[in-house]
């Protein structure tokens, strides 16, 4: 069964689309979103990270993901005047879960976390990656469709919580998401959004996931760097791949 997702001022969008499945709506719903916001700002200026901090994360990786990355030059390409941080091509991401700072997350809780999702009930599944929206933050491609990856999310937050680890945002308040720029001042967030708009009409990029990733993650050079501790596989799937 998947959660039900609540309205969450610290969350964006801060209400959930109202149909999980539905490509149409989410990507409106993450459009209309981003046209509201008035001003975007730094999002490097987050208190407690610097680029000594480590913590460890689950995140969807994207390395070898061909049609994804050659969409998200184009789109970078397009955007350059605009001045932001560039996601790198191996940087390409999607926070699951938030685990702990690594000096807060023992060895043996790590150890835990890696035996106990050696079987994590969920499936393999795929993805569409839309350009493109942004946030109060960031421009980003929308994701499709929701219910997978609130159902992993679900997963891991149970089992965070079986290893007592500092864990991050209740599944509840999940909004997935997968950034391709990094927005690093104060701005209208108008010009962000004229700007993004004819790419809008790009086809989407499909994205298999088959597992999920704990790394150890860094911010280096206006980017996320990490290192991965573990890969955790998901059950092997026989659904089809999506379309638009």
């Amino acid at each position: 069964m998947t959660p039900e997702l609540v309205n969450d001022p610290s969350a964006f969008p801060c209400e959930p689309p109202a149909d999980l499945d539905d490509p149409d709506a989410i990507v409106g719903h993450d459009w209309h979103a981003f046209q509201e916001i008035e001003r975007m700002g730094d999002h490097w200026d987050r208190p407690g990270w610097s680029e000594q901090q480590r913590s460890y994360y689950w995140m969807l990786t994207f390395s070898g993901a061909t049609e994804l990355l050659g969409l998200t030059e184009h789109c970078q390409k397009a955007l350059n005047h605009l001045g932001m941080d560039p996601v790198p091509s191996d940087g390409l991401h999607v926070t699951m879960l938030r685990v702990g700072p690594t000096d807060q997350v023992s060895e043996h809780q790590v150890k835990q976390l890696i035996d106990l999702t050696q079987n994590l009930p969920v499936r393999a599944f795929h993805l569409l990656a839309h350009p493109l929206t942004g946030s109060r933050g960031a421009v980003r491609f929308s994701l499709t469709p929701w219910r997978p990856m609130i159902q992993l999310h679900a997963a891991l937050s149970t089992v965070g919580y079986q290893v007592r680890i500092p864990g991050g945002s209740p599944t509840n308040a999940f909004r997935p998401h997968l950034g391709i720029a990094y927005n690093n001042r104060t701005r209208q967030a108008a010009p962000v959004a004229d700007a993004v708009a004819p790419l809008r009409s790009l086809p989407p990029a499909v994205l298999d996931v088959t597992s999920v990733e704990l790394v150890e993650l860094r911010r280096q050079d206006g980017a996320y760097r990490w290192r991965t501790v573990h890969s955790a596989p998901l059950v092997p799937s026989q659904t089809s791949t999506p379309t638009e």
